[in-house]
């Protein structure tokens, strides 16, 4: 079955980077934003590299994304997928990233781990022709990444500010 990317992006005119993920898991799809899993590291990685507090809430999140001038969304905005698993996602529909590239002044595209990056690359790039970089997935299923390890993959982030 399609499931279609329940989450809207979260970005401003002032985003700066824009992150994205593959598509949201269960665990985000059924609390309605990204990275719901507690499991996940990405608000604990990102709070670490930008030396913030780590958001509790949606609004918290949100805000904090925009305050550090930082876009996220996702490459997919439909496809069949098993759960949460990436490895299992099928007949993906790429999601329209201009609606984001066309209000900010967007200097990096960044791949939250290896399959939004081929992904990104398979059926985004050859339209933008924007490179992205990619970073370790935050993913609790990517343990051969410790925290400290992920804050400084991360922390070139920094970098296009």
């Amino acid at each position: 079955m399609q499931i279609k990317h329940p989450i809207a992006p979260v970005y401003n005119k002032n985003s700066r980077i824009l992150i994205l993920g593959s598509f949201p898991s269960v665990k985000s799809r059924d609390g309605g934003f990204f990275y719901h899993h507690p499991q996940n590291r990405f608000w604990k990685v990102l709070s670490l590299v930008y030396n913030v507090p780590i958001p509790a809430s949606i609004d918290e999140k949100r805000q904090m994304l925009l305050d550090l001038r930082l876009a996220l969304w996702d490459v997919i905005y439909s496809c069949e997928v098993t759960g949460s698993a990436d490895s299992s996602i099928r007949n993906a529909i790429p999601n329209d990233l201009s609606v984001i590239l066309n209000a900010a002044d967007i200097r990096q595209i960044v791949c939250n781990g290896n399959t939004a990056y081929k992904l990104y690359m398979k059926y985004i790039y050859p339209d933008t022709g924007i490179e992205a970089i990619k970073l370790p997935s935050t993913s609790p299923a990517n343990a051969s990444y410790s925290l400290d390890e992920l804050v400084k993959a991360w922390s070139q982030l920094r970098q296009f500010e």
